[in-house]
């Protein structure tokens, strides 16, 4: 028995030993040998090429090129250090913040804008009684009409006759021509908005032409935006809009296009309002500062060349006059765009402040004219272009007649103030057509985006050097300090 047993226990270990000594073996085959493990480990048996692209050849897919943005700064910041340490080297310390206002002090007799920017009060008042009484058909349509449609020739009439033959300071006039224009195309939509309703209670036209185009389309979340509207503020309808509290709150709103109720926001935000108006201080005092030290010694030197007729001496003041031009270009945007029509519209508790979209980006000039400016935009789309549309005109030929109407208030702008009619802004307004045209039609993506960047970068001080002559060289031939 004892036997037995034993073969048995004996029986049981010999597959196991058998199954230990198997696996030691395969261990043994399965490692490699030293001369094995050293060959290996060679560098040279390991695959070094593969097919791959270049980085800069498009078909690497290889976008990346922050290093080179952060190279294009840092040799912007550079060359504009240099050129600040020439500017001061040759001209010396030329920034004055008192001079400003010292020059505008000194002599009240040259303040008649002031007085003519206060008298278009007048024409809102004219344009707001005019739909009262039209409303309460105290005087016919036709007639009410027609006194409307002076009243409104009037606000461009006045103050071009009033700063061509009042002395005042050049940028003053500036200013008034610019409100005025303003002050048109608000009254423009006020008249078209209340005629509509007018006509609407009367049955003669329907609902549908309240139904503004912009609506139906939009660029940004309005769930992220961090603007909130008050969804129980109330609402005015025809004809209880017609009150000065109404219309007054039209003519200061960041706006061109009336509507009888605005989104509004719960509350003004102090902190976001300090913020904007510390940055129109700051910003204002920047754009003057640039003007003293780097713009005008440019173009007083520009004087002598001008004179001349000398080309290369031109185009070499023109490429100078490029950049000092568009830094305050892009200066004065924020400082506009951004800063004073924000704090504006917090003062206002307006709720919409889309005034530009990204313009920077635009691959097409159509796309910048577009997006760079909306309230100028909207009013064009709504109280030009659309019922140019609706009333048989094709679609490019009532562009071209936005851009005419453009071009006119572009060179009303500058002529009036400067008396002289040259036409330059006028028709660097209308060369954008064949340029949109010949963008959108050759250049794409990235190129198009530079040819928009180029024509604002060599358009702008090209006008400015052609006024420049027409002013100081033609018509004037003073010195140029006489600026302020």
């Amino acid at each position: 028995m004892v036997l037995t047993r034993n073969t048995k226990s004996s029986s049981r270990k010999k597959p196991e030993r058998e199954e230990e000594e198997e696996s030691r073996q395969e261990e043994c085959s399965s490692s490699p040998k030293p001369d094995e493990e050293k060959n290996s480990l060679r560098v040279f048996d390991h695959r070094i090429h593969k097919p791959r692209d270049s980085l800069f050849s498009s078909s690497s897919g290889f976008k990346d090129y922050r290093g080179f943005l952060n190279l294009a700064v840092i040799l912007l910041i550079l060359s504009n250090t240099r050129l600040l340490l020439e500017n001061i080297i040759k001209y010396g310390i030329l920034v004055d913040p008192i001079q400003w206002l010292t020059v505008i002090l000194k002599d009240p007799h040259r303040w008649p804008c002031l007085t003519v920017c206060m008298a278009s009060n007048i024409f809102v008042v004219i344009a707001l009684k005019m739909e009262q009484m039209l409303y309460q058909r105290s005087i016919p349509e036709k007639l009410g009409v027609a006194i409307l449609i002076l009243n409104l020739s009037a606000v461009l009439i006045f103050p071009a006759v009033a700063v061509w033959f009042l002395p005042s300071y050049l940028l003053a006039s500036f200013c008034t021509m610019i409100l005025y224009s303003v002050v048109f195309l608000k009254l423009v939509s006020f008249v078209m908005v209340n005629r509509w309703y007018r006509l609407e209670a009367t049955g003669r036209i329907s609902s549908l032409h309240f139904q503004h185009p912009e609506r139906q389309r939009t660029h940004y979340d309005h769930n992220t935006h961090t603007v909130k509207e008050v969804s129980s503020s109330p609402q005015v309808s025809y004809p209880d809009n017609l009150t000065l509290k109404n219309m007054y709150y039209f003519y200061f709103a960041p706006t061109l296009c009336y509507e009888l109720n605005y989104p509004r926001t719960p509350k003004i935000r102090k902190m976001f309002l300090a913020k904007r108006i510390l940055e129109v201080l700051l910003l204002t005092q920047v754009e003057l500062a640039l003007a003293q030290q780097w713009l005008l010694p440019i173009m007083q030197n520009s004087v002598e060349p001008l004179r001349d007729s000398d080309w290369s001496k031109i185009v070499e003041r023109l490429l100078k006059l490029a950049l000092p031009n568009h830094i305050m270009w892009i200066i004065g945007f924020y400082l506009i765009f951004h800063s004073l029509m924000n704090a504006v519209a917090e003062v206002m508790r307006f709720a919409d402040r889309e005034f530009y979209r990204q313009w920077w980006n635009a691959e097409t000039v159509k796309d910048f004219w577009r997006d760079w400016n909306m309230p100028v935009h909207r009013w064009a789309v709504r109280h030009l272009f659309v019922p140019l549309v609706d009333n048989g005109f094709k679609k490019w030929q009532a562009a071209c007649l936005v851009f005419l109407v453009s071009a006119f208030f572009h060179e009303y702008i500058v002529s009036v103030p400067l008396r002289i009619f040259r036409l330059w802004s006028f028709m660097g307004m209308l060369s954008q057509i064949p340029i949109a045209a010949f963008v959108s039609r050759y250049l794409k993506g990235p190129y198009g985006n530079m040819a928009v960047w180029m024509s604002l970068i060599i358009g702008q001080p090209l006008a400015i050097l052609m006024y420049f002559h027409d002013y100081y060289v033609m018509a004037r031939g003073q010195h140029f300090k006489s600026f302020a």
